[in-house]
């Protein structure tokens, strides 16, 4: 699912929204989650998961090209851990999913 797809569900969903208002929210949600996750917070949301930041150490990697080692500097990586209700529901979807198509 896109950003686009995700404001056309909004949209669809509540009828008092307009395309546009549909829009202005999911760019502000998605905004405060990364302003958020920017200051080093972590965002938990009940039911689906926590998103927060992991620390990349520094370390040598290699071009794949020349052979020659290349420092890579530590980075700070957003990371993404479901929750339980999320697990248990794409398990149970996905179940559903392929004994239907073991069916057909």
């Amino acid at each position: 699912m896109t950003r686009s797809d995700l404001v056309e569900e909004l949209a669809a969903r509540f009828s008092q929204l307009t395309h546009r208002d549909a829009e202005y929210a999911v760019k502000t949600i998605l905004d405060a989650m990364s302003d958020a996750l920017v200051r080093g917070h972590r965002i938990e949301i009940r039911g689906f998961g926590s998103f927060s930041i992991n620390r990349r150490s520094p370390r040598m990697g290699r071009n794949p090209r020349s052979g020659e080692s290349v420092a890579i500097p530590e980075k700070r990586v957003p990371h993404f851990k479901p929750g339980k209700a999320l697990r248990e529901a794409v398990d149970k979807r996905t179940q559903e999913l392929e004994a239907a198509a073991s069916k057909a």
